[in-house]
């Protein structure tokens, strides 16, 4: 028996975190009546989440996207610009977290949710790396203060790796996934992101992966990814 949230997860459905938002605004059902956060469920409890009966997959599949500007993240099919109408894959997968509308590059598209949760949970500090466009030259204040963690609103940011690569261009790599997290450092700081691309996460890398194309990918990569 294991905790209903898990179980959604664990059927490709969405992130545990989602599932979880899910049982909270009462969209689930457990054997005819409306699910709590504990319930426990085995295969043999009827779960259903907005009209739709939850069967764990035959198996898990695993994609690298390159998400162009413009698209978003959230799977709602009502949405035109949303990443839903981009992807077509012979079972449904979903993103592993989000990228901005306005940002572009690698996304993990995957119906393994207890992966997601793994590689999300703020408690493993998995390392994101980006490229970054700013507005104006980058100075030496600017590329210290972004590495030593920024404030702004009611947070700090953690300390990160930075490196710049042009006047104007910078990679960073966080351990963190706040919202717009780079966008909002940037501007604390009094520059502003012209352009932001992911380039890894984890040991998977964008490569030369063609704009709005999806890759499978292999069984060491995923197993790379399933590392602590």
């Amino acid at each position: 028996m294991i905790r209903i949230a898990k179980y959604i997860a664990g059927s490709g459905l969405c992130s545990r975190r989602a599932a979880c938002r899910l049982i909270e605004s009462g969209h689930v059902q457990l054997n005819d009546r409306v699910a709590i956060h504990t319930d426990r469920v085995s295969n043999d409890d009827t779960i259903v989440v907005n009209g739709q009966t939850i069967v764990p997959p035959a198996a898990y599949n695993y994609y690298m996207y390159n998400k162009p500007v413009g698209i978003d993240c959230v799977c709602n099919p009502q949405d035109a610009d949303s990443i839903v109408h981009q992807i077509n894959t012979p079972v449904r997968v979903f993103p592993v977290g989000r990228l901005d509308k306005d940002s572009h590059g690698l996304m993990l598209l995957t119906n393994d949710g207890e992966l997601c949760q793994r590689l999300l949970h703020p408690d493993y500090y998995h390392e994101k790396e980006y490229r970054v466009t700013v507005d104006k030259p980058l100075t030496g204040q600017f590329l210290k203060t972004m590495s030593l963690g920024v404030s702004y609103g009611n947070v700090t940011t953690l300390p990160c790796q930075v490196k710049r690569q042009s006047d104007n261009i910078f990679l960073i790599t966080l351990t963190q996934g706040m919202n717009r997290q780079i966008r909002r450092m940037c501007k604390a700081l009094g520059y502003r992101v012209i352009k932001l691309q992911r380039l890894r996460i984890k040991s998977l890398r964008l490569g030369d992966l063609p704009l709005n194309q999806l890759q499978p990918l292999p069984n060491d990569q995923v197993l790379e990814l399933k590392q602590p």
